[in-house]
């Protein structure tokens, strides 16, 4: 994985209810602290991570829709960019989905 910025946006292809339920484990054991739309997680080295998220409309492909949202991911300043990489590779590969 390259090097992690501070802060970047993705675009999530599930549902904001899928999200909430696979948060938990992709944080690791860390703090969750959940509100609508947002949630905050510690620790991640000596800082923590604001994830907001918001629901998009639907990816439509001929007659298939696919959900979308919007994640926006806010490091601290204090978190290392070895801290970012480390926590966002595990995050990754809990919320990697496939069919295969």
């Amino acid at each position: 994985m390259n090097d992690v910025p501070a802060t970047f946006s993705r675009e999530q292809g599930c549902t904001e209810a899928e999200w909430l339920g696979w948060l938990p484990g992709a944080v690791d054991g860390r703090a969750l602290a959940l509100q609508s739309g947002q949630a905050r997680i510690e620790p991640i080295g000596s800082g923590g991570l604001t994830i907001l998220w918001r629901a998009l409309e639907p990816r439509r492909i001929a007659l298939i829709s696919l959900p979308r949202l919007a994640v926006d991911f806010r490091f601290d300043a204090d978190v290392e960019a070895c801290e970012r990489q480390r926590f966002m590779r595990r995050f990754d590969l809990w919320m990697q989905r496939g069919g295969g």
